[in-house]
């Protein structure tokens, strides 16, 4: 089936380019709109199976657009496209189906909308997104919302929890680019849980001397953010 895709962006270079990106998936752009107000006029005429949905625009910000929709008779699915990832959480509240950050890939674009397509289809029972771990011998499913961050060691990257520590056999920047909208790289070696950010303090590491630290919820221990990441932090920690 060929979704019919309403884009939904202030920007009209972003819009062009997700046009571009959709010609590549299986979805036609079937209306444009650079307000919530634009869009919920195209909506009153038209069904449309996704709004792919930026969240800063003037007027009403597009969670907003997103809180109305959810009363129309067809309501759409909600895809939120944005340069801020620290609305990722707020985006999830209104039952976003996924959420992309900018520049959107097309691979992650065609991921969402295969998310839009299974949506209403059966099995109703979802599960959250899991990790394999292959941990002696046999494979762990650990729930992705679980994990409270991930550390390159040497080969491999920790997985912590707030139960238990893995080894899982993977590149961090490979789960910086898939899981960005809910872990935020805070030093070259890390990736912490938006959701677990607790605090940001003062903290000494022996190798790169006076800085700063972010603690989580769930553990203990802190993880140093680097010089470069510490705006960074401190706008999600904001947010």
């Amino acid at each position: 089936m060929t979704l019919q895709v309403l884009v939904v962006d202030d920007e009209p270079l972003a819009r062009s380019r997700m046009r571009s990106l959709l010609a590549s998936c299986d979805a036609v752009v079937a209306g444009e709109a650079g307000t919530a107000a634009q869009a919920m006029e195209l909506l009153a005429h038209k069904v449309f199976d996704a709004v792919l949905l930026d969240v800063q625009m003037p007027g009403a910000d597009g969670v907003t657009l997103a809180r109305t929709l959810r009363d129309l008779a067809q309501p759409p699915a909600v895809v939120f496209v944005t340069a801020h990832a620290q609305h990722a959480l707020a985006a999830f509240d209104v039952d976003a189906v996924d959420f992309l950050t900018k520049p959107v890939r097309v691979e992650r674009l065609q991921e969402a909308l295969a998310k839009v397509s299974r949506r209403g289809t059966p099995p109703a029972v979802i599960e959250p997104d899991m990790l394999l771990i292959q941990d002696r011998g046999r494979t762990e499913r650990v729930p992705l919302p679980e994990v409270l961050y991930f550390k390159a060691e040497l080969k491999y990257v920790t997985v912590r929890t707030a139960s238990r520590s893995y080894i899982l056999d993977a590149s961090l920047a490979d789960l910086e680019d898939k899981y960005s909208a809910l872990f935020l790289r805070v030093h070259r070696n890390a990736l912490v849980a938006r959701r677990a950010m607790r605090a940001l303090e003062k903290h000494y590491d022996p190798e790169e001397g006076e800085g700063w630290a972010v603690r989580l919820n769930g553990v203990d221990e802190v993880l140093t953010v680097s010089r470069r990441q510490l705006s960074a932090v401190r706008e999600a920690l904001a947010g």
